[in-house]
């Protein structure tokens, strides 16, 4: 999955540092990032850029290269903004995963400027990722949305679905956030019937993933149908449900997604472990 950058270590320690001539600076442009147009997904370093005035904020490091994010949009000769969809597919992976996960503390930032009690300007803290309010004492830290990805199986079959009226058109599996209020079995079983209007059972955690590309933290649940197998669509949500059998899944695995390693170790029949209940 795109986390998965080993060798390499990420460190998201929050520090309070500047930029040496090594580190990476990330410059956006609305919902775009700035990457070079060359084969490799490389950011500018610091040293190509540090005449340009403008402020750094640190963001995480990876093999103890520092990145950082800066309030400037410039122009740079063999460099192009790009969206975030781009890092589904660019290469090296541990450079995709540096560049949606600066997106989504980026985005954060952006997005809560101003106290929501009190409206008054928030500050950066020294000693943790946060903002603050210096009027009220409130404190803000990064929304992270928790979110369950569902393969639901039915003997030697797996439900596969499509998204209505989204970009992505390939075959997915059941998705949704979970409610206040709810543990994460329950919004299993809650998704899949408003989704597709079954009865799960068997509910089995498998792994989780960080989501920059929707500031969510994913958790994957495998379970089984539990009684009829109809399936009746939500319209808004999706706009296709059915049954596949194993062998019949046309999904290659794409070590991007939490959703495309669950088809694919389903349809591989590996790590899928009945728990009657």
């Amino acid at each position: 999955m795109i986390q998965d950058i080993a060798p390499h270590v990420f460190n998201n320690q929050y520090k309070v540092q500047t930029p040496n001539d090594n580190s990476y600076i990330l410059f956006f442009k609305e919902k775009k990032v700035l990457i070079s147009n060359n084969e490799d997904l490389i950011f500018p370093k610091y040293k190509q850029v540090k005449e340009i005035e403008g402020n750094y904020t640190y963001l995480f490091s990876i093999d103890d290269i520092s990145y950082f994010i800066s309030d400037r949009q410039i122009v740079l000769d063999g460099f192009d903004y790009v969206g975030k969809e781009a890092f589904r597919t660019l290469k090296p992976k541990y450079m995709a995963f540096a560049g949606i996960t600066a997106y989504q503390i980026k985005t954060w930032y952006d997005n809560n400027k101003y106290c929501g009690c009190c409206g008054k300007l928030l500050v950066h803290s020294n000693k943790e990722r946060a903002l603050r309010c210096d009027n009220c004492g409130n404190t803000v830290y990064p929304r992270i949305n928790p979110a369950v990805i569902v393969a639901v199986t039915n003997g030697d079959k797996l439900l596969l679905t499509r998204y209505n009226n989204r970009p992505f058109k390939r075959y997915a599996l059941i998705a949704g956030f979970n409610e206040v209020g709810e543990s994460l079995e329950e919004t299993v079983k809650r998704e899949v019937m408003e989704e597709v209007g079954l009865r799960v059972k068997n509910i089995r955690y498998y792994k989780s993933q960080p989501w920059g590309f929707a500031d969510d933290i994913l958790m994957g649940y495998f379970c089984e149908l539990d009684g009829e197998d109809n399936i009746v669509i939500d319209g808004e949500e999706l706009s296709e449900g059915i049954w596949v059998e194993r062998e019949k899944i046309d999904v290659e695995f794409e070590d991007l997604s939490l959703t495309n390693e669950m088809i694919c170790v389903f349809k591989e029949g590996k790590g899928i472990i009945s728990i009657n209940k």
